[in-house]
């Protein structure tokens, strides 16, 4: 018997089987009767006491659920595993969905340094050389929650990554040319992706959210932020004046962000209606990678883009994630002269399936036209 038709039904059963909210979870033991073999993650149970001692848990696995010592105890007897919420952490390891610009900038009225992203980052760097396997064990359990989470997000979604530098300041041509590529790819139905950052990142991200709204808007956005041009010296008035943006345009489109607290220095950018946060550099860049299952767009930037590039390079010459997918780097003068990455990916690509997926072009203008001729 072929066992293969069985793995993805399995991998959709599981994701079935989790329960993100207390409204699944009424939903869930109303309509099914019992939580056997369901994964609850980070939902707060302390006001469903009752439920927990009724139903079945045979199987259950409870992520970081707050619940009544009675209903914990009732739960385990009955066969659950129940992990339960870490206290004084500045983050939840167990959290069932992405994050939102709202979530990692809360309290920013009190100056960055008081936002849980902030604070997230000045945790990580308090223990990520102490060599306490219980830290290294809740940041592993963290990136393995928001992997989850930007999975289902994301499910069925066509996602142009667009890759650059953090470098690129508010105000200036590359900022609008990175812009109105986002925009541009949202509304030919992309979904666009970045590293979530400041910069490149931060304009496509914006030109995502820009998207729903006439083309006048972006050119006003983009006014109102030069007036912050980089997030230094600070990443406080930077963010404002990115809130402001969100605040007079509040209907902005969606996008995603995939930053890491390993670049602390580097704040994630409030454009991205979709923030997947992760403290490992590695599983962050390869799950951005990845995840860009209409191609990549690769603009101007310095030694993390080479790395970006070659990184999507790689699978796509084993084919080791199926059929290449296209890669689109913009602006000859850097990829050939400055940072000559492009003569080495034409080398790479040579004779092999991957050599009609990949392009240069001079202008950001050709970016798209060269996405779409790329993706067949």
């Amino acid at each position: 018997m072929d066992p293969t038709p069985a793995q993805p039904q399995s991998h959709h059963a599981s994701h079935d089987r989790e329960i993100e909210s207390l409204a699944e979870f009424d939903e869930v033991v109303s309509a099914r009767g019992t939580l056997a073999h369901y994964r609850v993650q980070a939902v707060d149970l302390t006001a469903r006491t009752d439920a927990l001692m009724s139903v079945d848990t045979t199987g259950s696995v409870f992520l970081g659920c707050p619940m009544d010592p009675e209903a914990a105890a009732r739960v385990r007897a009955a066969g659950a595993l129940v992990f339960p919420p870490i206290p004084g952490l500045p983050f939840d390891p167990y959290r069932a969905l992405v994050y939102s610009p709202d979530d990692l900038y809360s309290s920013l009225d009190e100056g960055y340094e008081a936002t849980p992203d902030a604070l997230a980052y000045a945790w990580f760097q308090q223990t990520k050389a102490d060599g306490d396997v219980f830290a290294s064990m809740l940041r592993a359990i963290h990136d393995d929650a928001v992997s989850d989470a930007v999975d289902e997000l994301l499910a069925g979604a066509r996602v142009v990554g667009v890759m650059g530098g953090h470098a690129m300041a508010r105000g200036t041509d590359a900022y609008a040319g990175a812009a109105r590529l986002g925009r541009e790819l949202t509304r030919a139905g992309f979904t666009v992706a970045t590293g979530g950052g400041p910069g490149a990142m931060e304009a496509a991200n914006l030109g995502a959210y820009a998207a729903p709204y006439g083309d006048r808007m972006l050119e006003e956005a983009l006014r109102v932020l030069a007036k912050a041009p980089s997030f230094t010296p600070s990443i406080t008035d930077w963010a404002r004046a990115a809130f402001e943006v969100r605040q007079r345009w509040p209907q902005g489109g969606a996008s995603v962000g995939i930053p890491t607290w390993f670049y602390g220095h580097e704040p994630p950018n409030a454009f991205a209606a979709h923030i997947a946060k992760y403290f490992a550099n590695a599983t962050r860049e390869d799950g951005l990678l990845a995840r860009s299952n209409a191609g990549v767009v690769f603009l101007p930037g310095a030694a993390g883009t080479v790395q970006e590039i070659f990184d999507n390079a790689t699978p796509n010459y084993y084919e080791s994630r199926g059929e290449p997918t296209p890669m689109v780097l913009v602006d000859r003068a850097h990829w050939t002269e400055r940072l000559p990455a492009w003569p080495l990916l034409t080398s790479l690509a040579a004779g092999r399936p991957m050599e009609r997926r990949i392009a240069l072009v001079d202008r950001i203008e050709k970016a798209p036209e060269a996405l779409k001729r790329l993706g067949g």
